[in-house]
């Protein structure tokens, strides 16, 4: 990632404090918000428009059902972004790098070619999700909220060439925004908080559509490129020069991803829970962003309404920022070369462009590009915990037998539900 040297910069400024407290030049609470940033930038992958789309669909037919689901996803998620800043702060290399240096040339090739894929999954639904949000809000052609969307993107990536902590700055607002905007609508919605709290920890699978909705929801939530992406963000943001620093590192950035993805979880169950007090079970059949935004204004209010498509504004730009930073890495850590960001951007939004025009429904092609996503999501997550475990690649940072035990089952669980999707799909044919 791009980094300023110069202290006179906001970049050059923060590296040089985070030095000093690694150097135990200064310590207190204060010198932990130093090295925040990388699990705040991941966790914007888990709050994209994916999740609106299937969280308004779980929602809206199934009640507070697949809370759980919701719950469970997110759990995962800490687990493996932790694991990910693990990796990069303990090697300095990123998960792709350290993957083509540790298989044959064509396993990584075909990894590097499902991860494109995801990637474009990933794009497809930032990339819609924040043009729906801006067609409707102010009345514009899809089309145009494509281009303002695709606008937008581009402007905040030129953000980055002043070093990573302006855009950190930028996606932290943003996500604040998300938060708020989802707080606001707790306030507006008639919960059933009993049922909420019923269904978060208790498992429940309604319907054989109810599965379909969970497999996308954990597709949705936890994210292949949030993965890669985390390691590339830990490896060289604060250089270790022994291991004293990467024991405080890697503690700072336990924390944040506990405290940003607590955060993304939140938010995450707060679409659940709106979707089904407002349209579960009276308006079950609400299952794309436009019939929800249209419902929403007789239900809750046209406030309700406009908090909603705000919150997936700022979804599906910062999202489309996250994903097009993490395809550039994936692309220069498996094959050693990259593109420009403009041509990544035109190539990743392409199939967006492509399901306009051919008047596919855009919020049922976002819920199919998540389940896309969970099939594409075990490669990074099976390469996370085999290198992570290994004394040769991670030394003393090497997971424990707990933490490997808890990745396999975490891992064990992804595979099943795909494995259990695939052949409810075959069934349906």
């Amino acid at each position: 990632m791009n980094t300023v040297a110069s202290k006179g910069t906001l970049t050059g400024r923060a590296a040089a404090a985070m030095q000093d407290v690694l150097a135990g030049k200064r310590s207190g609470a204060r010198s932990a918000l130093l090295f925040a940033g990388p699990a705040v930038v991941a966790s914007i992958a888990y709050m994209d428009p994916g999740n609106f789309a299937t969280n308004i669909q779980a929602g809206s037919q199934y009640g507070y059902a697949l809370l759980w689901v919701v719950l469970l996803a997110n759990l995962i998620a800490m687990l493996f972004q932790a694991l990910s800043a693990r990796l990069g702060i303990a090697t300095g290399r990123n998960l792709a790098e350290l993957c083509r240096e540790q298989f044959p040339r064509p396993a990584v090739y075909a990894m590097w070619a499902a991860s494109e894929v995801a990637a474009m999954a990933t794009d497809l639904a930032e990339f819609l999700g924040g043009a729906i949000a801006l067609a409707l809000l102010f009345k514009l052609p899809l089309l145009v909220g494509m281009a303002i969307t695709a606008l937008v993107t581009c402007a905040i990536l030129a953000v980055e060439r002043n070093g990573f902590r302006p855009m950190e700055i930028v996606i932290g607002v943003l996500v604040g925004v998300i938060g708020l905007c989802y707080l606001a609508e707790m306030f507006i919605a008639p919960i059933e908080w009993s049922q909420v709290a019923l269904h978060a920890f208790v498992p429940s699978i309604p319907d054989g559509g109810a599965l379909t909705v969970a497999v996308a929801i954990v597709g949705a939530t936890v994210m292949p490129h949030a993965i890669y992406l985390h390691s590339g963000l830990t490896q060289q943001r604060a250089p270790a020069r022994d291991a004293h620093a990467r024991r405080l590192l890697i503690r700072f950035s336990n924390r944040e991803v506990i405290a940003a993805l607590c955060v993304a979880g939140l938010v995450n169950m707060a679409m659940v829970i709106m979707a089904s007090a407002a349209f579960h079970p009276n308006h079950s059949g609400i299952a794309d962003i436009g019939s929800a935004y249209h419902t929403l204004t007789p239900l809750l209010g046209a406030g309700a309404a406009a908090i909603f498509l705000v919150s997936l504004i700022c979804s599906g730009i910062s999202s489309s920022v996250v994903g097009t930073m993490a395809g550039q890495m994936i692309m220069q850590g498996f094959v050693g070369f990259c593109i420009p960001v403009w041509l990544r951007r035109l190539a990743t939004m392409a199939p967006a462009f492509v399901v306009v025009a051919l008047g596919v429904n855009a919020t049922q092609a976002l819920v199919l590009s998540q389940v896309v996503l969970s099939f594409a999501l075990p490669v990074p997550m099976i390469t996370l915990v085999m290198f992570t475990r290994r004394r040769d690649i991670m030394g003393e940072f090497a997971n424990t037998r707990a933490t490997n035990l808890l990745a396999i089952l975490a891992t064990v669980i992804i595979v099943a539900l795909n494995l259990v999707l695939l052949a409810q799909t075959f069934k349906s044919l």
